[in-house]
C-alpha cells in the first residue's frame, strides 16, 4: 500500500493561492480584467486543496523512500494541473493539454511554450507563467531535501553537520531554502531595475533567473535588454541557479568554515572559469565576448536565454554545458559537475591502477578532504545510463512523429534538462503549438523524469520489477 505525504504538497497549494490573490490585486491595480475571474477560480481551488490536504489524517508510521518519491512526483503532477487553470479559462482559447503543458513546462523550469507571440498576452497572465517557475523552482529544492536519503554522504555533509536527516532538521533546512530563495529573488529584481530594465520585466526575469526556467515577458530578449553592461549584469544573475543556493549563506553565517560546505562550490568556480577562458581565447575573434558570456551562464544554469542567431556554429558546445549543469544545492538541472567529474577521475585511477600497479591513487575531490567510494561511483554511473536510456527513448518518439534527426536529439536532451530552446542550440524555430497531443504528453512526462532526480527512476523500476 503506498503512502503519500500530503501535507507536503499543502505548503505548495498555500502558495499558489498567495500568488493567485497577488495577481487579483496585479490586476485591479492597472486595470487588467480580461483574465480576472481565472485567478479566482485557481485561488478558490489552491486554498480548498491546502487546507483539505493539510486537515487530512496521515499515517504517523515512518515513510520509505518508494512512498517520498511517489509524492514529489504525484506533486508535479496535480501542482501543474491547479497551474493551468488561469491559462484554461483565459480569454486566448487554450485546450486543455496546451494549458497544462504551458503550466508544466513552467513548473519543472523548462520554459517551452505555446504561445507564439507574447506581445498580445496580458500581463497578468504573463506575470502569472513567471510565478509558475518560482513555485517550481522552490519545490524542486524541498523536495531534495524531502529525497535526501538517496543521496550521497558527502551532499549531506555539504548542507548540514547532520548526516541523519529527522523532521526538525528537514523543517530547519527547508525554512532556510524559502528564506535564501525569496531574499535572492528580492536581490535580482532590485539589481535589474538599478540596471535600468522596467520593473514589470524585472520582476518576471527574477522569478526565471532564480528557479533556471525558461519564460521571458517579450518575444525575445533583445527587446529587454540593449546594451553590453545590462548583458553582463544578467549573466552574472543567472550563476544564482548554477551555484548552490547555500553557498551565500555559508560564506557569511557559517562559523566554522568547513571545506565540505564550499567544496562543490569551489570546484564549479573552478569549471567556469576555464570554460570561460575557453571561449575568450578561441572563440570571441567571431562574436561579441559579452553575448558568449551570457550563452556560458545561460547554458551551464540551464536557463537556455539568447541574444542571437549567429552562435549556432556553437550549438553543440553550449549543448554540452547544459547536460554537465551546475550545482546539487541548485535549481539548475543537468548531470552535475562533481558527478562527472568524481566518475572521471576514479575511471583514471582505475586505469592508472593496472598500468602502474605498485603506485596508490586515492579517490579524494580537491579542495576537501571527501573520498567518495564504489557506491557513490555506480549511482553516477547508473545516473549517466538513465539519462542515454531516456535520450534514446524520446529521440525516437520525437523522430517518429516527424522530426528531423538533429532537432528530436537536441530538443530530448533541451527537455531531460529542463532548458528552453533558443537559437544558442539551434532550435527557436521548434513550434510546441502545432506538436499532436501525444507529443506533448511525452515532452510532458521527460520534463517530470528530468527534474526529479534520475536515479529514483531506477528505485521505482526496482520496486515494481525486482521482488524481495
Amino acid at each position: 500500500m503506498f503512502r503519500l505525504e500530503i501535507r507536503y504538497l499543502s505548503f505548495f497549494f498555500g502558495l499558489i493561492s498567495i500568488l493567485s490573490f497577488f495577481n487579483i490585486i496585479y490586476s485591479y491595480y492597472f486595470n487588467l480584467y480580461l483574465n480576472l475571474e481565472t485567478y479566482y477560480i485557481s485561488l478558490g481551488l489552491s486554498i480548498t486543496l491546502s487546507i483539505l490536504f493539510y486537515k487530512l489524517k496521515i499515517s504517523k508510521k515512518k515513510l520509505s523512500i518508494f512512498d517520498k518519491i511517489l509524492t514529489v512526483f504525484f506533486g508535479y503532477i496535480l501542482l501543474p494541473l491547479v497551474l493551468s487553470i488561469p491559462f484554461y479559462f483565459s480569454i486566448y482559447n487554450l485546450s486543455f493539454i496546451d494549458s497544462f503543458f504551458e503550466s508544466i513546462s513552467g513548473f519543472t523550469s523548462t520554459g517551452f511554450t505555446v504561445f507564439e507571440n507574447l506581445r498580445n498576452i496580458d500581463q497578468s497572465l504573463i506575470l502569472w507563467r513567471s510565478s509558475t517557475q518560482w513555485i517550481g523552482g522552490l519545490y524542486f529544492l524541498f523536495s531534495i531535501i524531502f529525497l535526501i536519503d538517496i543521496y550521497d554522504e558527502s551532499f549531506k555533509k555539504s548542507l548540514t553537520h547532520y548526516i541523519s536527516f529527522n523532521s526538525s532538521e528537514i523543517f530547519k533546512q527547508a525554512t532556510k531554502i524559502f528564506l535564501l530563495y525569496s531574499l535572492i529573488t528580492l536581490v535580482i529584481f532590485i539589481i535589474l531595475n538599478i540596471f535600468s530594465i522596467r520593473a514589470f520585466d524585472s520582476l518576471n526575469l527574477a522569478f526565471s533567473l532564480i528557479s533556471s526556467g525558461g519564460f521571458l515577458p517579450e518575444n525575445d530578449l533583445s527587446f529587454i535588454i540593449r546594451d553590453n553592461t545590462q548583458i553582463i549584469i544578467i549573466s552574472l544573475l543567472m550563476l544564482t541557479s548554477f551555484f548552490s543556493i547555500f553557498f551565500s549563506y555559508n560564506l557569511f553565517f557559517i562559523k566554522d568554515r568547513n571545506l565540505n560546505f564550499f567544496y562543490e562550490d569551489l570546484h564549479l568556480f573552478v569549471y567556469l572559469i576555464i570554460v570561460i577562458t575557453i571561449f575568450f581565447l578561441f572563440f570571441s575573434s567571431s562574436n561579441d565576448f559579452s553575448n558568449n558570456l551570457l550563452s556560458i551562464s545561460s547554458s551551464i544554469s540551464n536557463i537556455g536565454f539568447s541574444l542571437e542567431k549567429g552562435q549556432q556554429n556553437l550549438s553543440f558546445i553550449f549543448l554540452i554545458l547544459v547536460v554537465i549543469g551546475g550545482s546539487f544545492f541548485s535549481t539548475s538541472s543537468g548531470l552535475r559537475f562533481i558527478k562527472l567529474y568524481s566518475l572521471f577521475k576514479y575511471s583514471i585511477n582505475q586505469i592508472l591502477s593496472f598500468s602502474r600497479p605498485k603506485n596508490i591513487y586515492m579517490n579524494k575531490l580537491i579542495f576537501t578532504k571527501i573520498n567518495f567510494d564504489f557506491e557513490e561511483i555506480n549511482k553516477y554511473f547508473l545516473t549517466i545510463l538513465i539519462f542515454i536510456i531516456s535520450l534514446i527513448i524520446l529521440s525516437s518518439i520525437l523522430s517518429l512523429s516527424g522530426m528531423d534527426f538533429e532537432n528530436s536529439f537536441k530538443l530530448s536532451i533541451l527537455t531531460l534538462m529542463n532548458t528552453v530552446n533558443s537559437s544558442i542550440y539551434g532550435s527557436e524555430d521548434i513550434d510546441f503549438k502545432i506538436m499532436n497531443i501525444f507529443i506533448k504528453y511525452c515532452l510532458s512526462f521527460f520534463m517530470i523524469i528530468g527534474r526529479i532526480e534520475l536515479l529514483t527512476i531506477l528505485l521505482i523500476i526496482k520496486k515494481f520489477l525486482v521482488k524481495n
